[in-house]
């Protein structure tokens, strides 16, 4: 089981990425002696969308493609509604959340971001939450959709919003100290 301080965690984002959806982890996992790095679609600057228009932007560390799951404990998925809508539509992107689901290491995923989750089939028969606005589609893919801050299915971490992130930061941190997860398959 990894401690926090020598954890390695990807965090999945491009333009349009709430920012505080990322930023917060980003801040505080760092903070906890976790390395953390972005990956994106392109190895370039990704800007954020914070509240109602364009914030400012983050160095990406890799692409998607380069990104190896051996290298990391686990895999962050901010929300905001164009981040996770433009990467469910990039096969790279879902194949990554895929492999990560399968590999049994903690994933998250936040507001929109749980729009990868349905993308990769990883929520049929599972309990997960998400923004108001996108409870439909996870009811659609088989989740047990709740209303709470935070719900962990298997090592599948999930909130509704920025209002959430200290629960949401605190339970990725529990589950990457807690290790892999003995996962079985989406129903």
């Amino acid at each position: 089981m990894p401690s926090i301080n020598s954890a390695r965690v990807l965090i999945l984002a491009t333009d349009g990425y709430e920012r505080s959806e990322l930023r917060v982890p980003y801040d505080k996992l760092k903070a906890a002696g976790a390395k953390v790095e972005i990956a994106s679609l392109e190895k370039r600057p990704i800007k954020s969308w914070d509240q109602k228009d364009w914030g400012d932007s983050i160095d990406v560390d890799l692409t998607v493609s380069d990104a190896r799951i051996d290298s990391y404990d686990a895999l962050v998925i901010p929300g905001g509604q164009i981040n996770p809508d433009l990467l469910r539509k990039e096969k790279s992107a879902v194949k990554l959340v895929k492999d990560f689901v399968d590999s049994g290491k903690p994933v998250a995923a936040i507001c929109h971001g749980p729009w990868l989750l349905v993308e990769a089939g990883a929520l049929k028969g599972r309990d997960a939450t998400s923004y108001e606005s996108i409870r439909t589609d996870l009811v659609h893919a088989g989740a047990n959709w709740q209303d709470s801050e935070v719900v962990t299915d298997q090592g599948i971490v999930t909130s509704r919003s920025p209002a959430d992130l200290d629960a949401f930061v605190s339970k990725i941190v529990e589950e990457i100290e807690e290790g892999k997860h003995e996962r079985r398959r989406a129903a």
